[in-house]
């Protein structure tokens, strides 16, 4: 068996990569909905039955685990997904999302104003809100929707992504920290910490793999399951030659279908 990412785009890979250098030993899937990026744009149910479609999928190709890498599908869909489809499809079957962790590294780092910067939709659902007031010593957040970033990134202009994410944070005031609350930001993260050295950046890609190795401590049922061969396999529902030069960049040998 064998874990699974799920994003919207490519933003996730760069978590993949993150989680496959820190625990390379397991077998690893990939599903991009290049095809239907951003989802920062769509609809609740829209956003609910695209997901639903890439972890069946996933689970299609023997994950036993799946990260959903995308925090617009975290914000509007994970909880339904668990407790309804998961429950009565796929018991034996887990999902994870990325905003909680996120907001436990936040609390940890002990940051007393961070900015949040996300899409349209993340913004939208106040899940980031929501779940840090159960955390005890919660700072404050401020939401920037930053939905230009997305297509930008995925055409592979990421400086006219980094002028326009350097500009949100100006405009904000005064914080200490900053959010980056989509996987396909994480790209941006060295440049950004170069031109803000007093901020602090917290990228998800470098959050996930310490929670994920610790949550398989804490869960030998599913441990024990997963494979490892080390292979990694990548399905993108839309390609291109820019797509696969990315993910010979970031993944090297990984198999790519469509």
């Amino acid at each position: 068996m064998k874990i699974g990412f799920f994003d919207s785009g490519l933003g996730g890979l760069v978590a993949l990569k993150a989680v496959a250098r820190a625990l390379p030993d397991y077998d690893y899937e990939f599903y991009g909905d290049t095809a239907n990026l951003p989802y920062g744009d769509k609809s609740e149910e829209e956003i609910f039955e695209l997901t639903k479609a890439g972890i069946v999928h996933l689970f299609s190709r023997d994950c036993l685990l799946v990260i959903i890498a995308c925090n617009t599908a975290s914000a509007e869909t994970l909880r339904r997904l668990q407790d309804g489809f998961l429950k009565d499809k796929y018991p034996d079957h887990r999902v994870l999302g990325v905003i909680i962790p996120t907001l436990e590294e936040l609390v940890t780092l002990g940051l007393k104003h961070a900015l949040l910067v996300a899409t349209t939709r993340t913004i939208a659902s106040g899940k980031y809100e929501r779940e840090l007031a159960k955390l005890t010593d919660a700072p404050l957040i401020t939401a920037r929707a930053t939905p230009e970033l997305v297509p930008l990134i995925e055409l592979g202009e990421a400086e006219a992504a980094l002028g326009s994410l350097i500009a949100t944070i100006k405009g904000v005031g005064e914080v200490d920290g900053v959010i980056l609350g989509c996987t396909h930001y994480s790209v941006l993260k060295d440049k950004l910490r170069a031109g803000f050295p007093t901020l602090c950046f917290i990228s998800q890609d470098e959050i996930i793999p310490n929670k994920l190795a610790d949550y398989l401590e804490r869960h030998p049922e599913i441990k024990s399951q997963l494979s490892r061969e080390s292979t990694r396999n990548v399905f993108l529902t839309d390609n291109s030659s820019r797509y696969d030069q990315v993910i010979r960049e970031l993944l090297g040998g990984a198999f790519i279908e469509q």
